[in-house]
């Protein structure tokens, strides 16, 4: 690759980004929520008013801001200014409540928080006093717009933008952070992930050319903007591509459906699940799903049958999926133009250029079919976890390798089959079994919606595998069944010796299962 093809040449920041986004697409539109519809152009008028508006009332470069609401074009439009000012944005969950923020609160020390207080009737700002406790209020920015004299309001923010007139709102350099994102990743406990801006626009621009994003494409953003799926390979990187963004703040298939019929929609990614609810969804047959043509997900098991599905029955032409983790800017994997279904369903694709992905046995690289521990080098690894540089050394060895915690195997192409964390790998017997292997094979039982598979305490085996079971939207299923019918396809050992049937699985906001709530 060229180094003039490099998103981290090309901008040197995120706001860098916005601006030459400006000038190549011009009054085209970038952002539409509701019948606010937003330019390219009036999206960078709107960034630097805001940073002035912010400025004007203490924020500076280095600071950090927390934003604690749903996806929308106050969030796009405050997190740019962040970044415009050269501050580090430090996106929050809304599913988070008061603990949760204490928790981060104290770790980043925010200047500004920025939420949404009416966000589905929770009290945000009454669980922002409860997590400050003694410590006093940083600057709080109301995106709701309704008075608090606790908070400003954003429409107020803006019109501070004379103040701090000539300042000087280019950014930070590439290696500067853009963001800290919070993860329990490899250490078992929440870890505030730094990430620089060269990395983001490295790795995404990457991310995009290779899935094909293009100025004409219309994007409805569903993944929430407090993690990358919907930050980074969201807004930011239909910036890059000039693609306009439709941000949703919560995710109602009807309304969806409606909305990709309307205004044409020809970008969805997501989750397995968010297709799933589409295909079962009554009004998937009244509904004109033709603009359709981008998707990519991951995050879960995904059954071929449902790639099939999604090029067929919703009509997404180009399906990829992908293997990335906070840690690693969110970028790793990724499958190519023209991969079967059931590649795209059964690997994560390849590395993307520059990224190195291994399989290996501490630091022993194995050979391609070997199954070990995943692991990660090169631009994309964090440099480090926000203060906290013995669980950076713990992560990342001395020659740079990311520890993934996850279990899988290349094949002879380089392609990545992820077979699930090292800490859920369940030993039966001496024998060790990974839940993702039997998790895919139940996917194929022709009742099984969702599964998840946990190991279980028994008194001879040490752990046995249960399996947690969603049926198919009419169908029933005889737990006796399933595992006779698993065992005549797996290794006995590995078929779950308990079923259990639900309504549903617990997830997060990315559709990822949490098995720490089950078993």
């Amino acid at each position: 690759m060229a180094l003039g093809d490099r998103g981290d040449v090309r901008w040197r920041n995120i706001a860098a980004l916005a601006r030459d986004a400006a000038r190549r697409f011009g009054d085209a539109p970038a952002v539409i929520e509701g019948d606010r519809r937003i330019s390219f152009v009036e999206l960078e008028r709107l960034m630097d008013e805001t940073a002035r508006g912010l400025y004007a009332r203490g924020f500076r470069a280095g600071d950090r801001a927390v934003f604690w609401a749903p996806n929308g074009w106050r969030w796009i439009v405050g997190a740019l200014a962040v970044h415009a000012i050269g501050g580090v944005v430090v996106p929050v969950n809304t599913r988070y409540r008061a603990g949760d923020l204490a928790y981060i609160l104290a770790k980043v020390a925010p200047r500004a928080v920025l939420l949404e207080q009416g966000f589905l009737g929770a009290d945000f700002l009454g669980m922002l006093d409860e997590a400050l406790g003694e410590t006093p209020r940083p600057l709080t920015v109301l995106f709701d717009d309704a008075p608090d004299a606790r908070g400003i309001c954003f429409k107020d923010l803006l019109a501070g933008q004379a103040a701090g007139d000539g300042l000087d709102l280019s950014g930070g350099e590439g290696d500067t952070p853009s963001d800290i994102i919070f993860t329990s990743g490899t250490t078992g406990s929440p870890r505030g992930v730094v990430t620089t801006h060269a990395q983001v626009l490295r790795g995404f621009y990457d991310f995009g050319a290779q899935c094909g994003l293009t100025g004409g494409d219309r994007y409805a953003v569903v993944n929430p903007f407090s993690h990358s799926f919907g930050y980074r390979s969201g807004w930011v990187m239909a910036l890059m591509f000039g693609a306009c963004v439709w941000p949703l703040a919560v995710l109602d298939v009807p309304p969806l459906l409606e909305l990709i019929e309307r205004e044409r929609i020809t970008v969805l990614p997501g989750p397995p699940t968010l297709y799933q609810s589409m295909l079962s969804s009554p009004e998937l047959a009244r509904r004109d799903l033709s603009s359709l043509r981008l998707a990519w997900t991951g995050a879960a098991s995904i059954p071929p049958a449902l790639i099939t599905a999604i090029r067929t029955e919703l009509g997404l032409r180009d399906v990829f999926t992908a293997y990335a983790l906070t840690e690693a800017t969110a970028v790793a994997t990724l499958t190519r133009p023209g991969d079967s279904d059931e590649r795209i369903a059964t690997t994560s694709g390849c590395a993307l250029p520059d990224i190195e992905v291994r399989i290996a046995n501490g630091s022993t690289p194995l050979a391609a079919g070997e199954s070990g521990e995943i692991q990660v080098r090169g631009y994309n690894v964090t440099p480090g976890y926000l203060d906290d540089p013995a669980a950076t050394a713990e992560a990342v060895d001395a020659e740079g390798w990311l520890h993934t915690g996850d279990i899988g195997a290349l094949d002879e192409e380089g392609y990545l089959v992820v077979s699930g964390r090292m800490k859920e790998m369940i030993i039966v017997g001496g024998f060790n079994v990974y839940p993702a292997e039997v998790e895919n094979l139940l996917l194929q039982h022709p009742n099984v919606a969702e599964v998840a598979v946990v190991g279980v305490a028994d008194e001879r085996m040490g752990e046995v595998p249960l399996a947690y079971l969603v049926p198919r939207a009419g169908c029933t299923i005889d737990g006796a069944e399933v595992m006779a019918w698993t065992k005549q396809r797996i290794a006995n050992f590995k078929a779950p010796r308990q079923v259990r049937v639900v309504d549903s699985l617990p997830r997060n906001a990315l559709g990822k299962v949490l098995k720490h709530q089950l078993g």
